[in-house]
């Protein structure tokens, strides 16, 4: 939650009888209407929220979608005098006033959760390219049914306020639309005539110097840790860094760097692949020196 102990509060009251999803807060100092709001909210901020995307389940956390409930602008809210001599009146005799909670939500964190988290569901296949031994083989997207994001996004806030309010929610069926793929099929060629092919047509070599030096094939290494990813209708370069460092192992150990710094670092994997890149997408110059010295 976005209150903390530690934040300073004033000690204005709270009028009695004010509620914020079900749970009376007043009668006390915003402090005190903060700790009874946490308390009865408890876990039910960050239970993960169920949803169906054209019949296949899918579960989103709240803290990665960008969803929260503001305590502390809830209870700054809940705090404002009301001068209305109805609600003055109403107050004094204990009738409930409704005040409704501050839920900010990061949008454009939660249609990449969306996206991610329904990344197997529908039926849209993206433009793309995958490595398997040897080879580098185009993947055109095809057109199907996917989120329909504008309506996802208004029923999974609405799905997180009912389960904040009530401790559960039934599972909601995400709204799906036909969705054309978002990488174009010259995208994917452009991608595999300048990086897929090139990196995949031969023998590649990484090193420090002769005596610390590792090849990767295509048959047996190279399409272990090549990847290409989508980035807003475009494909890029990416890399496996974990099965990279598998592969090379302890081939560069006791090798130092000296950074910008004047520190001296050993090798890292962002180090190999910044060797190996120039290498992938040359068919002639296929060897990748790493720099230990810079400057």
């Amino acid at each position: 939650m976005a209150y903390g102990a530690g934040l300073l509060l004033n000690h204005s009251d709270v009028p009695k009888g004010t509620t914020v999803l079900g749970v009376e807060i007043g009668g006390g100092t915003r402090e005190e209407a903060a700790q009874k709001l946490d308390r009865a909210l408890g876990d039910r901020v960050d239970q993960p929220l169920k949803f169906s995307v054209d019949g296949e389940a899918v579960s989103l956390e709240p803290e990665r979608a960008g969803l929260e409930i503001d305590t502390r602008a809830t209870v700054g809210e809940a705090a404002k005098s009301d001068y209305n001599p109805v609600s003055v009146i109403g107050s004094l005799l204990g009738q409930e006033r409704v005040v409704e909670p501050n839920m900010p939500v990061d949008s454009e964190k939660l249609r990449a959760a969306l996206e991610e988290s329904a990344g197997g569901a529908g039926s849209v296949t993206e433009g793309g390219i995958e490595f398997s031994a040897g080879k580098a083989v185009p993947v055109y997207g095809k057109p199907g049914k996917g989120i329909d994001m504008e309506k996802a996004v208004s029923a999974v806030k609405e799905a997180y306020r009912k389960q904040v309010a009530t401790g559960s929610a039934p599972a909601v069926e995400l709204p799906v639309a036909t969705r054309e793929p978002s990488v174009p099929d010259a995208e994917v060629d452009r991608m595999m005539k300048e990086f897929a092919e090139p990196a995949m047509s031969g023998l590649v070599t990484v090193q420090t110097d002769a005596a610390r030096a590792i090849s990767f094939s295509p048959e047996k290494s190279l399409w272990r840790f090549l990847r290409v990813r989508a980035v807003d209708g475009r494909l890029v370069e990416s890399y496996d860094k974990a099965e990279l460092e598998k592969l090379y192992g302890e081939t560069f150990d006791g090798v130092l760097i000296t950074r910008a710094t004047g520190k001296k670092t050993p090798v890292t994997v962002e180090d190999v692949i910044g060797a190996l890149r120039p290498a992938l997408v040359s068919r002639t110059e296929r060897t990748g020196v790493i720099d230990t010295d810079p400057s």
